[in-house]
């Protein structure tokens, strides 16, 4: 199924790339014909590309070395004519969507291997895992974020906090900001958002991968209970994960876990939990992972339900962010 999927998006990729370099080669056409010399040095700088080429296999390092010279001075006379005409050098860099894989799906690691680009690895995750989880993103970012959903009101008693609701979530949005611009950081903590539903979990959640996938980096949406059986599932062989959910939820740039709390607890998901958490702390390959984790358990309940190796990579690696409030829900309903 998964491969399916791929070969399909490879073709949808192979139909932008043709459509990017054709539409490249009408609008280089058009410029050459209003302006022939340009068209004359392109066509000089290609011959002496291969000329060089030439020269530098067959050693000779006198006429390689006169003939740089040349090539040199025919590029600055190109920039300079493209200044002429007001015309940026990327105009003569076909439009494609991704700008890191030139729609070909495909880049070059560190090692020289190819692998696939983060772009058709996102389009892989919104298929396969993101489609019923992850929020519409057009409405869910931090362009509609509405603070006035939130109360004025400082309410000790009914809130355990001496903010008030807006204040606290006014703070908690600087603190995903922070982790947003700080992502690559491998200093920066994770997140943890607890409180009851209807404060603005999922949404901020969202927001976060919005502003994420704006830079190209993965964003891999599950919730919990979902989550963890379908890895016992694998490890049991009921399930051949054949789309490799297990090794992207280890190794995807951003996971958010969302409902912890609402899974059926018990050894083995606590074991495998342990394992996600941990593994991506550890930043493997140098590769940073960052995690959201999103729960309705208070911190103290957490404490509760969980073993403590658990918590205790909660407590030391996330940035805890307790939402507190009315039900949002019921506000713009009440609106």
């Amino acid at each position: 199924m998964a491969n399916l999927v791929l070969r399909e998006l490879l073709r949808e990729y192979e139909q932008k790339r043709f459509i990017a370099n054709k539409n490249f080669e009408y609008k280089k056409s058009a410029l050459y014909k209003d302006h022939p010399e340009l068209e004359e040095i392109d066509s000089k700088l290609n011959n002496y590309a291969i000329s060089l080429s030439k020269l530098i296999l067959e050693n000779n390092k006198e006429e390689t070395k006169k003939l740089k010279k040349e090539f040199e001075t025919l590029k600055i006379e190109k920039e300079e004519l493209l200044k002429k005409l007001k015309l940026s050098p990327d105009f003569f860099i076909p439009d494609y969507e991704c700008k890191l894989c030139n729609d070909t799906g495909y880049v070059l690691d560190e090692n020289n291997k190819s692998v696939l680009c983060n772009c058709i690895k996102q389009k892989l995750f919104n298929i396969k895992y993101n489609s019923s989880n992850i929020g519409d993103l057009n409405k869910e970012n931090f362009s509609t974020f509405d603070f006035s959903l939130y109360s004025t009101e400082i309410n000790k008693d009914k809130f355990k906090a001496n903010i008030s609701p807006k204040t606290n979530i006014e703070n908690i949005k600087k603190i995903a900001e922070h982790f947003i611009e700080n992502f690559d950081d491998p200093e920066e903590k994770n997140l943890l958002f607890t409180g009851n539903t209807g404060l603005g979990k999922t949404f901020l959640s969202n927001c976060i991968a919005n502003e994420l996938l704006k830079i190209d980096k993965t964003v891999l949406y599950q919730s919990a209970s979902s989550m963890l059986d379908s890895i016992i599932d694998y490890k049991f062989g009921k399930d051949d994960l054949s789309e490799n959910i297990y090794d992207n939820i280890l190794t995807v740039d951003l996971l958010i876990i969302d409902d912890l709390g609402t899974e059926n607890i018990n050894s083995i998901k606590f074991a495998e939990l342990f394992n996600i958490i941990n593994t991506r702390l550890l930043n493997q390959n140098n590769h940073i992972t960052k995690t959201i984790i999103s729960t309705n358990l208070s911190m103290e309940n957490l404490f509760k339900n969980y073993d403590e190796r658990i918590v205790s990579r909660l407590v030391g690696y996330y940035n805890i962010c307790r939402f507190f409030g009315d039900d949002i829900r019921f506000i713009k309903k009440m609106n």
